[in-house]
């Protein structure tokens, strides 16, 4: 059985061109996410993607995650620059 995905996660794709890449979650919809990562997939534009095609890397206790879980706003740059730094230090 997969872990539950739920808003804040950072996931990994396995499936398609964003294969290997990062993404936060920022919303679900049955058995959709709704992925973004501030550079390619914006907050305004998120990435719809179907649960089995990603795997849950970490649940993220970041600020920015927190922010997500509140409902507050969010910029870009702070998801591009969570990413990041979740690549280099945790992955």
């Amino acid at each position: 059985m997969e872990p539950e995905i739920r808003i804040s996660d950072v996931v990994v794709s396995n499936a398609g061109r964003d294969r290997d890449q990062l993404f936060y979650v920022i919303g679900t919809e049955g058995v959709y996410t709704l992925l973004a990562n501030g550079k390619d997939r914006t907050l305004e534009k998120p990435k719809r993607k179907k649960l089995k095609h990603v795997n849950k890397v970490l649940r993220a206790e970041t600020r920015v995650a927190a922010k997500l879980i509140a409902g507050d706003k969010v910029l870009n740059s702070e998801l591009r620059k969570d990413l990041a730094y979740i690549r280099q230090n945790i992955i």
